[in-house]
């Protein structure tokens, strides 16, 4: 079995994203500039427990694993990139999918412009400063503006590794796993029954790995190194343990992780479907009357299939967003309402490699009018005129009639200062 082998295209591109970003340049200050991809080697990367989610501005907080006692550790908050991308099972996600207390791998950027930040700006150098004895270096890091936020299994897929289960450990229906990853050496997991185990199309507990002599009734088996997925959460270790992962998910094939993939794509093309695909505008050349031809690329680290829907020739509706994706302008009826549209003249695929964030398609559309909102550099939304026409609960959009500043960058106030 071979766990590794369905890396898709979106996981050969970001395929060397943790490699580049251990590099030497991610220890150096790095702040991306507004309007561009930023190079991968200038990232810093960290993992933690996801301990707060405010997925209406794309947010959030991560209590960081660091040498220090974890549990002592105050969440340190987080912004996704307008073109920063989610994944969970192996797939496109938005926030609000990632259950709290999940493990996740966070690649990210100092803010590119602290002044319109949604969360606390801190010190350049805070990830080399010491939080004190029991919590240790790099547990805030300043780097707090993400490229990318995967769950464990995604991560492992991305990069092409496995864990292998070395040997388990059972008492009393709960216990221990010992497994190893390539570059990370051997670990021990907490399970009990709340894990869910996963084989084929079945979803298994530890009572029923026990009864078909899979697992020992008590005491401890060897495993053989067999690799599967795991995804890991956090939470308090009986014992003195300071540090112990827990193990919420187990994918022991290759097609019981396949399922809980689709599934997870099929969530995510519902939802992009219903608030539209994210981009930056390129271009905009102005002809007379009002008319215009829009360029805008598209973000990156979505399905294929939600590319594939904007077809040359098919009307399309486009609306301006702030840094959060929030819809702007949605008037009472919702972004429909006060989005431009018209046809779509051109779909092309930008040369060479894109980088991360960025899907390496460009849409052009022809258009009528052009609000303020839609204008070179600023970040938009787009639909097909044949993806539903709905309307967005209230914390999704910004009503412009009404709106203020704060509810247009939404301030760090929330967030506690430790």
């Amino acid at each position: 079995m071979d766990l590794g082998s369905q890396r898709s295209g979106w996981a050969a591109l970001c395929g060397i994203l943790v490699l580049r970003s251990i590099a030497a340049l991610a220890d150096e200050p790095f702040r991306p500039a507004p309007g561009a991809f930023p190079p991968l080697e200038k990232a810093h990367t960290y993992q933690g427990e996801l301990a707060f989610v405010d997925h209406a501005n794309r947010r959030g907080s991560l209590r960081v694993q660091g040498h220090g006692v974890f549990r002592s550790t105050e969440p340190n908050p987080f912004a996704m990139l307008p073109y920063g991308m989610v994944r969970l099972h192996g797939a496109p996600a938005d926030l609000r999918d990632i259950p709290l207390g999940t493990v996740l791998h966070v690649t990210a950027y100092l803010p590119p412009e602290p002044q319109f930040s949604s969360v606390p700006v801190l010190p350049v150098d805070n990830k080399e400063r010491d939080a004190n004895h029991r919590r240790g270096v790099g547990v805030f890091p300043a780097e707090n503006h993400a490229l990318l936020v995967e769950d464990e299994a995604s991560h492992c897929q991305r990069t092409g590794r496995n864990w292998k289960l070395t040997e388990v450990s059972i008492s009393e229906g709960q216990g221990t796993l010992v497994a190893s990853l390539e570059t990370a050496g051997e670990q021990t997991f907490g399970f009990d029954p709340s894990t869910r185990v996963w084989r084929g199309r079945e979803r298994l507990t530890i009572a029923e790995l026990i009864a078909e002599g899979s697992w020992p009734a008590e005491g401890r088996k060897s495993l053989g190194g067999r690799p599967v997925r795991l995804n890991l959460t956090w939470r308090p270790t009986p014992g003195g343990v300071f540090l112990r992962y827990h193990v919420a998910d187990l994918w022991l094939d290759d097609a019981s992780f396949a399922l809980a993939t689709a599934g997870q794509t099929a969530q995510h093309v519902a939802f992009m479907r219903s608030r539209w695909l994210p981009g930056r505008v390129d271009s905009v050349a102005y002809g007379k009357f009002g008319r215009a031809r829009i360029a805008v690329t598209l973000f990156g680290g979505m399905d294929p299939s939600l590319y594939a829907d904007f077809v040359v020739g098919a009307p399309a509706l486009m609306n301006g967003v702030e840094n959060t994706l929030k819809h702007t302008e949605a008037g009472s009826a919702g972004p429909s309402q006060m989005a431009v549209r018209g046809p779509i003249r051109e779909v092309a695929r930008l040369p060479g490699t894109p980088p991360p964030g960025s899907s390496g398609i460009r849409v052009t559309m022809e258009t009528d009018l052009v609000t303020e909102g839609v204008r070179p550099g600023k970040n938009v939304r787009l639909r097909p005129a044949s993806w539903p026409d709905v309307h967005l609960p209230r914390e999704e959009y910004i009503d412009g009639h009404a709106g203020r500043l704060d509810e247009r960058f939404p301030t760090p106030a929330i967030f506690p200062r430790y």
